[in-house]
């Protein structure tokens, strides 16, 4: 991926296309998470690219480049999420489908629902994405002890939603 980000960084259109559909899956999952609705996913997604683009030669070094795409995808979903506050009050706020094709498991779907916004969120970047510990918490700025709690409480929190006892039994 490195040898595709330099390209990226000499202005090759056709590498960074190539890069952005490798990153396609886990930025949709991200922004999913996240946002909980298709289209504002795809909005975010789609500003991500751009400002991606944009911004390229800001990226200090390539092996940081997820880390970089995904902290740029999370202010996107912030701003959405913000853009979404003012306009609409929170009681008419339609519910979000019970089932979504773009997840093989509709289980985990429903679960991951039910978990606490900041616990899902890095279990998303954990288990989907893929990152670090150290990773998550440059994205979102927080202690690396803070994500290790969360992700662990996160854990805890999925467990009591799908009916296991932590102490080893079922």
């Amino acid at each position: 991926m490195d040898k595709l980000i330099k390209r990226v960084l000499h202005r090759d259109a056709d590498a960074f296309t190539e890069l952005m559909q490798s990153q396609m899956q886990g930025m949709y999952k991200t922004a999913k998470a996240m946002l909980r609705d298709d289209e504002d996913a795809a909005d975010a997604i789609s500003e991500t690219i751009l400002m991606c683009w944009e911004k390229m030669e800001q990226l200090k070094r390539p092996e940081f480049f997820k880390t970089w795409m995904t902290r740029i995808l999370i202010n996107e979903c912030h701003d959405i999420l913000r853009q979404r506050k003012r306009m609409y009050p929170v009681e008419e706020m339609a519910e979000v489908p019970a089932s979504d094709d773009a997840y093989a498991n509709v289980e985990w779907l429903e679960t991951m629902r039910g978990l606490n916004d900041k616990y899902r969120l890095i279990l998303i970047l954990y288990y989907v994405n893929g990152l670090s510990t150290t990773q998550i918490a440059s994205i979102l700025h927080v202690p690396v002890s803070t994500v290790r709690t969360r992700l662990a409480r996160g854990r805890e929190q999925m467990a009591q939603l799908c009916g296991v006892k932590r102490n080893g039994g079922k």
